[in-house]
């Protein structure tokens, strides 16, 4: 978890109340079967995780990168 989700509303898809299942009951001893709809939910939250984990690399390489040189006139270079 990211300190920024704990203050910002979580996007759209992360969390669907009506197909959460994760409480289970003491009666409940079958095993959870997968079906199509989880598979397609997995792939599509694996998807937005990979675009946000490289968006992420882009802001750390461009937070990151060397500073530019500074050419021209306006510099100290000739003193």
């Amino acid at each position: 978890m990211f300190i920024l989700e704990l203050f910002d509303k979580a996007p759209a898809g992360y969390h669907d109340e009506k197909s959460d299942q994760s409480t289970l009951k003491l009666d409940n001893s079958r095993q959870t079967r997968i079906t199509f709809a989880h598979l397609h939910q997995l792939r599509m939250s694996h998807d937005v995780k990979k675009l946000e984990h490289e968006k992420k690399l882009e802001q750390t390489a461009k937070q990151y990168a060397p500073a530019p040189e500074a050419g021209g006139a306006g510099g100290l270079a000739g003193i």
